[in-house]
């Protein structure tokens, strides 16, 4: 039960809801297939890995290393470091948008230059608390996800559930044929569909940005070999873990869906724009300042817990040597402050994306389709290097092994790898339900980051130096 909890709150974030949400019922469709052919898979071949080289440390640097080599091995974590880089400025404008309906202002939820500055501010302010050590950090953390996701998450099911309960109308039961790919007509009449149409990606566009939001179960897949029996006790934990994302995710969308036609959601201030509806509904429409302010303090938390984790796992590279001697200096409270430094540069160089994009929905897309084509690529190097270590290592200790001898492995590696490789395609093409302007921009943008960001770590690998090595490392 402790891992599966620990692996949920690694996973959800209530960021992700409106977005859900504003698929209806085919948000039934993008969860199965993100639990199914992404979760599960990442979660059973993450465990593995893990408990084979948790004496090594290093995490996915070390699972990559030790199939494919140095070079491979860093630029995976390379991948885990950058894409939570990108993913930063999304995160911390839910939070601009808790704060706008905190002080009364949800127009500035929308506002492209606040957004922007918050995101910057916001950023600086959580780095500037990781430097306080990890004490701090676990204070914060752990106190945030409690009552910054937990808690909201739990108050807005409730109040939907009132809301129908009270005889209002559900939207989701009222789609109209501007509802484009909502639907379907049967007899004359519009029914909700359960499938989205498959006649273009563009219509499947938010495959990729549901996707990022169960990204991160490995984080917590390598204390696999702490549990007593980990061959039954880990699927099952995954299993539990797999149920209470699947649950939370749906029946929080659904909240949404339920007061807010589709076309009225914004991707970044949704849930609040929902509380908003039904806690005025119920006459206590000041409530949902406390309830914005919670959310605020889960996406500080969620930022903090980020920030320490991946700069990490770069840390650890830059004592083997990928990096120049610079990058692995660490202050007092051991945290890589250079490290820092530079991921605070290039989250103040990302929101300024915002100043670009008038419609924030489109800019906070824009950046989550960016961070999950940098993720993806990652998770395909995890998959391809648990398979070859089957062969190349088969005496290797594995506390935790995916069931099903080499053939178990080849089959669910293979299914996750081929389920991020169609996310990782679906992430270029523009979203059909989002007014995008101009897509030769938005797909420019996506591809100038899936290229940019892994060329710099090709670049870095190839101008190191014996003497960027750590002699204590």
């Amino acid at each position: 039960m402790s891992i599966a909890l620990m692996t949920s709150a690694a996973v959800i974030s209530l960021r992700g809801l409106p977005m859900m949400a504003k698929e209806e019922m085919t948000m039934f469709f993008y969860i199965g297939f993100a639990t199914v052919l992404f979760l599960i898979p990442a979660a059973l071949v993450s465990a593995e890995l893990g408990s084979a080289f948790s004496n090594l440390g290093g995490g996915v640097y070390t699972w990559v290393e030790q199939a494919f080599g140095p070079r491979a091995g860093f630029i995976a974590i390379w991948l885990q470091w950058i894409q939570n880089v990108v993913w930063y400025p999304t995160v911390m404008s839910f939070a601009a948008a808790g704060i706008a309906y905190l002080v009364a202002r949800p127009e500035l939820a929308n506002d492209q230059y606040y957004v922007g500055v918050f995101c910057i501010v916001f950023y600086w302010l959580s780095t500037w608390m990781t430097f306080k050590g990890t004490d701090v950090i676990a204070k914060v953390t752990s106190s945030s996800f409690l009552i910054g996701t937990v808690l909201p998450g739990i108050v807005v099911i409730v109040l939907a559930l009132l809301w129908a309960d009270q005889g209002n109308p559900v939207a989701f039961e009222h789609l109209t044929t501007q509802d484009a790919g909502l639907f379907e007509l049967e007899g004359g009449k519009v029914h909700s569909r359960f499938w989205p149409e498959f006649n273009s990606f563009g219509n499947i566009a938010f495959l990729a940005g549901i996707i990022l939001l169960f990204a991160g179960v490995e984080v917590h897949a390598v204390h696999a070999n702490e549990m007593g029996n980990p061959k039954t006790e880990f699927p099952l934990a995954m299993l539990i873990a797999a149920l209470i994302i699947f649950v939370l995710f749906t029946l929080g969308s659904l909240a949404i869906a339920a007061v807010m036609p589709a076309e009225e959601i914004d991707l970044q201030s949704g849930l609040m724009a929902a509380s908003q509806i039904m806690l005025n509904k119920m006459g206590i429409g000041d409530w949902n300042r406390l309830f914005c302010l919670l959310l605020a303090l889960g996406a500080l938390g969620g930022v903090m817990s980020w920030i320490s984790g991946p700069s990490k796992g770069l840390l650890w590279t830059a004592k083997l040597g990928h990096l120049p001697p610079a990058l692995a200096k660490t202050n007092d409270n051991g945290i890589p402050k250079n490290i820092l430094l530079v991921q605070g540069g290039l989250v103040t160089l990302l929101s300024c994306i915002y100043f670009v994009f008038k419609n924030v929905s489109v800019a906070f897309f824009l950046i989550s389709a960016m961070t999950i084509a940098l993720y993806l690529m990652m998770y395909m190097l995890m998959y391809a290097a648990a398979i070859r270590l089957r062969f190349t290592k088969p005496d290797l200790e594995r506390p935790y092994k995916v069931p099903g001898g080499e053939g178990g492995m080849i089959i669910i590696a293979s299914l996750g790898f081929l389920g991020v490789l169609f996310a990782f395609i679906v992430s270029f093409f523009p979203p059909s339900n989002l007014p995008i302007g101009s897509p030769s921009t938005y797909v420019g943008i996506v591809v100038a980051g899936t290229v940019i960001f892994p060329g710099i770590a090709f670049v870095l690998d190839m101008m190191k130096k014996p003497s960027w090595k750590q002699t204590d490392s």
